[in-house]
């Protein structure tokens, strides 16, 4: 393999880290070379032990062929014993995996064997011969007035076990190199589906939800790819419901904008056209009030006009302050414009007593939330006064500090006889409760309605005081 394509295999991840098929590959490339390396060392003691043993027995048959040379010498010293010694010697040359030193009384060399011509010139390293290369002791043979002097030599030994270290070291380098070769080989194929599921996961990370894994052959691979497909089978409803949620809350903001603005026409026209007619009305009354005093019929008939027109006035009142919205009363609070309606609302039905507890003076809310919580406290006692047949009514709306987050919570709960199937759709589950929901949908609030366990019905809502916290609200809930 080119040296250029086993470095693109090495190649490190934007972390500066190797990947992981190239870790595992050289985790057991290092496990197969350290058993290697052991295997090795324990080569090495056998070698040495026979290299011993090999050299201890040429040694001691080399003693006992001298031995048997140097009787005659030793028995009967004579020049010509040691000359026919000396000749037996020299005609035998070198001796295996020994050298032989011949020296005379005067302690003068007279022969030393020649040197080994089996890989002449070579040598084991020194730090190799030491580990495989025993040291043994000189021998010497008494033959008359000569010594023979056997000194073993290994050297022979150590260069072969060295040469046969090294083909072996070759040998496994080269089965190391193709062993991680073939685990990288093997480990890519076989984690192959993971390049796709990290792709699959860049994908979804973009935003493209429709990204769907295979079936593999592997069951956990096969088991990650379902439980992938089965996060981008939610990750998609999310969206999309996100998606339609926020296409409804715009509808819905628009349609009770256009109901706001509708309300604004009418009260405009009750106020501009209705209302003056009826002030004309009365103050034409009034004056054949004045004039008629000598026709008692004529002028009582005035007088009842006139209290008709202040009937009609004061339920145009009414009506307008039901149709205004509480951006005209945005200098007044939400606190006044609430105890406004409520004291008119109260002056309207004496009968049902209303215990009324508000704590929002300390906080500022925008138009839109004040306007949203009044529209839900008119819906929600106009609901009592047709439908409930109730005595009682309290209205409460607190406000609300919970870890970072601020909420308006009203609770609206009366007496009555509560809701049934028979009467749902008029108790609120009409109309009434869709307008109630739009506005909250459109304001990322909740809302409940309930009947109690005592009888009665409870409405209870909580809208967020801010966009901010109305938008992580909405995130959080799609996360659900």
């Amino acid at each position: 393999m080119p040296l250029s394509r086993i470095q693109s295999r090495l190649k490190l991840n934007a972390g500066g880290q190797l990947s992981l098929h190239t870790r595992i590959s050289l985790l057991l490339t290092a496990v197969v070379a350290s058993m290697m390396l052991v295997l090795g060392g324990l080569w090495l003691t056998s070698t040495r032990d026979s290299i011993h043993e090999e050299i201890e027995s040429a040694t001691r048959v080399c003693e006992q062929w001298l031995n048997v040379l140097a009787g005659e010498a030793r028995n009967a010293p004579s020049p010509s014993a040691n000359k026919r010694l000396l000749t037996n010697i020299k005609a035998a040359g070198r001796i295996r995996a020994n050298a032989l030193e011949v020296i005379d009384s005067a302690g003068q060399r007279v022969y030393l064997s020649p040197q080994p011509t089996y890989k002449a010139g070579r040598a084991s390293p020194a730090w190799f011969a030491r580990i495989t290369e025993p040291v043994f002791a000189q021998r010497r043979i008494s033959a008359g007035t000569l010594t023979l002097i056997i000194t073993p030599d290994s050297s022979r030994a150590g260069l072969d076990a060295w040469d046969n270290l090294f083909a072996m070291m070759a040998w496994a380098c080269a089965f190391l190199a193709a062993l991680f070769i073939a685990a990288r080989w093997a480990l890519n194929r076989a984690l192959h589906p993971l390049d796709q599921i990290k792709t699959a996961l860049e994908y979804t990370g973009q935003g493209r939800f429709d990204t769907r894994l295979p079936v593999y052959n592997s069951p956990d691979l096969n088991r990650l790819a379902n439980a992938f497909n089965g996060m981008a089978d939610r990750l998609n409803e999310a969206v999309n419901d996100n998606v339609r949620l926020e296409s409804e809350r715009e509808l819905s903001h628009q349609l009770q904008a256009r109901l706001e603005a509708e309300r604004r026409s009418i009260a405009h026209e009750l106020h501009d056209e209705l209302a003056q007619g009826i002030t004309a009305v009365r103050a034409l009354a009034g004056a054949i009030v004045q004039r008629t005093t000598e026709y008692p019929a004529l002028h009582g008939h005035a007088q009842n006009i006139i209290a008709v027109t202040n009937q009609i006035q004061e339920g145009i009142r009414h009506i307008l302050q039901r149709l205004r919205p509480l951006g005209s009363d945005a200098t007044i609070g939400l606190n006044q414009a609430l105890q406004r309606y409520l004291e008119l609302w109260q002056q309207h039905y004496p009968d049902l007593a209303l215990h009324v507890d508000l704590y929002t003076e300390t906080i500022q809310v925008s138009d839109e939330l004040a306007l949203t919580v009044l529209r839900i406290i008119q819906e929600g006692l106009t609901n009592v006064v047709r439908h409930a047949s109730a005595a009682q009514v309290q209205l409460k709306l607190h406000y609300v500090h919970q870890d970072d987050d601020e909420w308006l919570e009203l609770t609206l709960t009366d007496n009555g006889r509560g809701l049934s199937c028979k009467d749902s759709s008029n108790a609120g589950c009409g109309f009434g409760l869709i307008g109630m929901r739009e506005r909250v949908v459109a304001l990322h609030g909740e809302l409940s309605i309930a009947n109690l366990d005592g009888g009665g019905v409870c409405l209870w809502s909580r809208l967020p005081t801010s966009r901010k916290q109305a938008n992580r609200t909405i995130d959080m809930s799609n996360m659900s």
